[in-house]
């Protein structure tokens, strides 16, 4: 057998142990939250923006939630403020939410346009078109940083119309208050609210970690999958930290709001998503129910 016939052979293998992913994925939503790194350049965009397109193709019914931090601390800092945080979150007085809600609006154009040239219908909406996420005002620890909302409701019909009408649903996590003033949302809490809003089958979180690792200086202790009551025990048991803590805390939260499955990648390894989605081994950490068996 020649060398091309094997690479062929190979290509034909790859797609067989796919079909059964395929079959079982088929009608069924999937909730991609995309940010951080995965975002830093064209390149990486479009490659998961192929990721997602293939997903639609063959069947899912996927639905983006972007963030935009780092692009928006540099128009921030280009309007002569000073971006600033606590705890973790962006603090948000009037005029850097209107940055906030620019910045958004052209990533999800940007990614809009991606889509659509891989012939794909898409969509980009905030949380505020048919008050689609329902906010009220986030304090952290007691302070007052601003327009700055935690999800109290989400209307997920118009996602369900979209869905229905074949778009993929690009959406950014802005969202209206009961004094219809507009909010910026932590956009992990988005994609979560979603992902248990829409029924969705499976929720995907894009981050700068290959996933979970129970001690983050072993790398012969990462986790390729844990179930809920897992992933909670190595909170409590101080295991995880940092800016992984309220993500794995959302991750488990989703799992126990009707999520079947939550995978947290490395948005910046190529094609992670079918990778973990298509293959049987996976790359990256999947979050499961308690009684799912091995």
């Amino acid at each position: 057998m020649t060398q091309d016939m094997k690479e062929v052979m190979q290509k034909a293998e790859v797609l067989i142990e796919a079909l059964p992913y395929i079959q079982k994925f088929n009608r069924k939503i999937i909730v991609v939250k995309y940010g951080g790194s995965a975002m830093s350049n064209e390149e990486l965009q479009r490659n998961v923006i192929k990721d997602v397109t293939l997903l639609k193709l063959v069947g899912f019914k996927p639905i983006i939630v972007h963030g935009g931090g780092k692009e928006i601390s540099r128009w921030v800092a280009r309007a002569g403020k000073e971006p600033r945080f606590v705890n973790g979150l962006r603090v948000t007085d009037e005029e850097t939410m209107e940055i906030v809600e620019m910045v958004l609006g052209r990533v999800g154009k940007r990614l809009v346009t991606m889509v659509e040239e891989l012939g794909v219908k898409a969509v980009s909406l905030s949380g505020k078109d048919s008050r689609l996420l329902q906010v009220e005002k986030k304090l952290s620890a007691g302070e007052d940083i601003g327009f700055v909302g935690d999800i109290n409701k989400v209307n997920p019909k118009l996602l369900f119309d979209l869905l229905e009408k074949d778009y993929l649903p690009i959406v950014s996590p802005i969202g209206l208050g009961e004094d219809f003033a507009t909010y910026n949302i932590n956009a992990d809490d988005a994609a979560c609210a979603i992902a248990r809003a829409v029924g969705a089958d499976k929720l995907v979180f894009l981050t700068d970690i290959e996933g979970l690792y129970k001690d983050i200086n072993d790398r012969d202790s990462f986790i390729s999958r844990i179930t809920a009551s897992e992933a909670e025990e190595l909170m409590r048991g101080g295991f995880v930290g940092g800016g992984m803590l309220p993500k794995l805390g959302n991750c488990t939260a989703a799992v126990r709001n009707g999520v079947n499955r939550v995978h947290i990648l490395d948005g910046r390894i190529l094609h992670c998503l079918l990778l973990e989605i298509f293959t049987n081994e996976g790359v990256g950490t999947a979050i499961v129910q308690d009684e799912e068996v091995r």
